[in-house]
């Protein structure tokens, strides 16, 4: 049976999760569909908008996402300190940027001025504002409902277009979400949907790649910001430059055609990390298969499921076998 996902997502563990939606009708998501000869590639963009979007209004970071054929990835961190920081007249213009609110909230916005029961109206929006922006949930739900509703009207039919619950798992430590980040930027060389990470269209790893081309780090994905430090800005340990060399180091031993080794840069990364080349392998192309609930170092994982009230460690055998040298 399917955990309510309250008992999945521990903020007091990690910011960090990987979440997965699948179509659930037989016709492709997007891309070619052999079965009716049909190609429903331009949903692609759809989705890689809306994604690209919902973090322009959500309190929720992208680190990574791809979209597929028949599913998407996103790995996302909730950045609750942001929607902290928001004041009342900054959470709703956020709310607003993608939902309509109410008649009071504009009112509010405007400065329009509101009577006692109305400003306790707006302030009770304004809590639950500010919780649903940082909500896996919600931005999940933000992403799926409005694709789902133009590709119905396309399909000319209505009903479920995605499965009823998308998949999340928590990331605990730098290791699991380096390497769940490489498993999603990897997915369409995998599906030998693309030869090289910068031709994997509708990918974090191909925007990155770009903006690295100009020197820059693209505005729409959380940056790589170095080693840790005192004042460490909100970003992803390593530099840029050395994720993208790890991750096309990765795709071009993980290709049948390609023949390609760990470079002494991703080596360095991986050492860090604690992984060995081998696990960094097998973890980077079977991570879902591996991994059915949160990722990471065992005194990580137990915290997580103490926090959670969890029976059991699930995927602690996999998390020892694969993410310690």
């Amino acid at each position: 049976m399917a955990r309510p996902r309250k008992t999945l997502v521990s903020l007091e563990d990690t910011p960090y999760y990987h979440c997965c939606s699948r179509v659930v009708r037989k016709a492709f998501l997007c891309g070619f569909d052999k079965s009716t000869g049909e190609n429903f590639e331009h949903r692609r963009e759809w989705i890689d908008s809306r994604i690209i979007e919902l973090a322009t209004i959500f309190a929720i970071d992208i680190c990574a996402y791809a979209v597929m054929s028949n599913h998407l990835h996103v790995v996302l961190k909730v950045d609750v300190d942001k929607a902290k920081e928001w004041s009342d007249i900054g959470v709703l213009t956020q709310w607003h940027k993608g939902f309509k609110g109410t008649l009071l909230t504009h009112k509010f916005v405007k400065g329009e001025a509101l009577n006692e029961f109305e400003l306790k109206t707006v302030n009770d929006c304004i809590a639950l504002y500010r919780e649903r922006l940082t909500d896996i949930s919600w931005f999940m739900r933000s992403l799926s409902e409005p694709i789902a509703r133009m590709a119905n009207k396309e399909d000319k039919c209505t009903g479920r277009f995605w499965e009823g619950r998308f998949k999340s798992q928590a990331l605990l430590d730098d290791a699991a979400v380096l390497a769940c980040m490489a498993y999603v930027d990897l997915n369409p060389i995998r599906a030998q949907m693309a030869a090289t990470p910068e031709t994997s269209d509708y990918t974090s790893i191909q925007r990155r790649i770009n903006s690295a081309i100009k020197g820059e780090q693209p505005k729409e994905l959380i940056p790589f910001v170095g080693n840790e430090r005192l004042n460490m800005p909100n970003g992803l340990m390593f530099s840029v430059k050395d994720y993208i060399v790890l991750v096309e180091d990765t795709g071009r031993i993980i290709r049948e055609d390609k023949r390609g080794v760990i470079s002494a840069s991703s080596q360095d990364i991986l050492n860090r990390l604690n992984i060995p080349a081998e696990n960094w392998l097998k973890i980077t192309t079977e991570f879902d298969a591996l991994f059915k609930g949160a990722v990471g170092a065992l005194p990580a994982l137990t915290d997580y499921c103490e926090h959670l009230d969890l029976k059991r460690r699930q995927g602690a055998a996999n998390c020892q076998r694969w993410l310690c040298a």
